[in-house]
């Protein structure tokens, strides 16, 4: 039961200024500094760092910068505290206190600007202090496409040619990408590839960068290969800081194989501190997700159950009932939602994936005919046990792997979970029953047991893969961010 975990991060810029402070000087106007406190877990903050102090401004921009290690996959706190500094002295604590601004570093990044009043109750409100984030990290690659013609008889016995590329540094000459070989061909076309700009030239198109050709050409090249090749790739914080918003969809489980959910060795009994292996998920996972859907509203749907009036069985309810409004506002609602429909309906079976699939398809694939990459989809399965339609469910993967959308699968309780690892095809493409590939592994699968109640851990596994398979997706259809301009200046 051992994993290996990869973490993924950003470098985040946050750039502060404030309008409008309290004046709490007599003879002159306050003296503005912001110091930055963060937390990762619970209720411990540390000092990250300072901003410089301005003298005698009501209305400071702050020079000094915040660089912050940015995971999608962790809900980073940030507290922005600012104050009047009266003294030489490094502590606080004696200085005038002019307001704080908590917020999460997911909100900043997904609004790209966050506007927060800052002020304590008992002084006046101050205008619109902002932070703004920025990923400071180059993401241009350098696309290519070569091919070589008549290479003559002279590389008769050559001919297996491949190309390698180096970038050139400080201590000589260092590989940065090497093509395939072209097999018993004197006019070679080799596949087109990418490299970043980062690994071929340090992100300096003036950069001279050596191709090696068939272990026998050296050729040194001025860059003016670059005007041609290169082009902007966008990451996942250019998305989510450009507008593209994350749609969060849970899906649980209601087979009868989850037990009573009176007796307290169903999966879904409700424990005396109000909580269980399903709710548990829906808090570690919806905690982090939230910072990215401007609405924080859910839709919820339950799936195996027989549901009233009618008690038939049902792979796709509303767990409020309510067709025409499935969302659940914010993961409070969710919870409420839950505890709720619980005792509305019979457990039942068997366990069809296919049709919550094939409901969250529908909002991607309509998405993608907009043509921008401005929404994302993301299905949170939560379940006990193996899959009864497993071919309509592959097929559903299939299909859905070239739409805007990815699924979570977490497995809760202690049952054979294989079906659910094959669905998580990392080592090849999932197929269909009909032979057709996936366009790309869209399926993440996490077995809650593996994390022994550590909902930092649980979140951070589940969500590692997802903002790679946003950016693939978006740069795969050369779908830019809704906004690209920048980051807005301070007026």
């Amino acid at each position: 039961d051992k994993m290996l975990h990869f973490v993924f991060y950003w470098l985040v810029e946050l750039t502060i200024w404030c309008e409008n402070l309290m004046d709490m000087d007599v003879f002159s106007k306050s003296d503005p500094l912001c110091a930055l406190y963060i937390s990762t877990s619970g209720s411990h903050w540390y000092e990250f760092g300072r901003t410089e102090m301005i003298l005698n401004c009501l209305n400071p921009k702050f020079a000094r910068r915040f660089v912050i290690d940015y995971y999608f996959e962790m809900v980073q706190k940030l507290k922005f505290c600012v104050y009047d500094i009266d003294n030489s002295t490094y502590d606080l604590s004696d200085d005038d206190f002019l307001g704080e601004l908590e917020c999460t570093l997911g909100q900043v990044s997904y609004n790209y600007v966050c506007f927060c009043d800052l002020h304590p109750d008992s002084f006046q409100q101050a205008d619109d202090p902002t932070i703004c984030a920025e990923e400071i990290t180059d993401t241009r690659v350098a696309n290519f496409e070569v091919s070589a013609r008549r290479l003559g008889k002279k590389f008769l016995w050559w001919s297996d040619p491949f190309l390698e590329f180096y970038k050139q540094t400080e201590t000589g000459w260092q590989l940065a990408h090497r093509t395939e070989v072209v097999h018993n061909n004197l006019n070679p076309v080799w596949r087109p590839f990418r490299v970043s700009l980062r690994a071929l030239c340090g992100g300096d198109v003036e950069k001279l960068i050596k191709v090696v050709f068939s272990l026998t050409f050296d050729h040194d090249s001025k860059s003016n290969w670059a005007n041609d090749v290169v082009e902007k790739e966008y990451s996942f914080l250019d998305y989510v800081m450009g507008g593209c918003q994350i749609n969060f969809t849970i899906a649980i489980d209601f087979t009868g194989s989850n037990g009573d959910p009176m007796s307290p060795q169903s999966l879904h009994y409700i424990s005396p501190d109000g909580y269980n292996e399903y709710l548990q998920a829906i808090w570690a996972v919806g905690n982090v997700v939230i910072d990215y859907n401007s609405t924080k509203m859910f839709p919820v749907f339950g799936f195996g159950a027989e549901i009233p009036p009618s008690w038939q069985v049902s792979h796709e309810f509303p767990i409020n009932f309510n067709p025409a409004n499935p969302f659940c506002a914010g993961i409070e609602g969710v919870v409420q939602a839950y505890r709720q429909c619980l005792p509305q309906v019979k457990l039942w079976g068997p366990t069809n994936f296919s049709p919550i699939i094939n409901h969250v398809a529908c909002f991607a694939r309509q998405a993608l005919q907009q043509n921008a990459a401005s929404q994302y989809f993301v299905l949170l399965i939560l379940t006990d046990g193996v899959i009864t339609d497993m071919d309509q469910t592959r097929a559903a993967i299939v299909a859905a792997s070239r739409l805007p959308m990815s699924i979570i699968i977490v497995g809760v309780g202690g049952a054979d979970f294989g079906a659910m690892e094959f669905l998580d095809s990392d080592d090849k493409l999932l197929l269909s029953p009909t032979g057709e590939a996936a366009a790309r592994d869209i399926v993440q699968f996490v077995p809650f047991r593996h994390f022994h109640g550590n909902s930092l851990a649980l979140a951070q596994s589940v969500l590692a893969e997802l903002p790679d398979q946003v950016s693939s997706f978006f740069n795969a259809y050369k779908l830019k961010p809704p906004n690209v301009l920048g980051v807005p200046e301070p007026s």
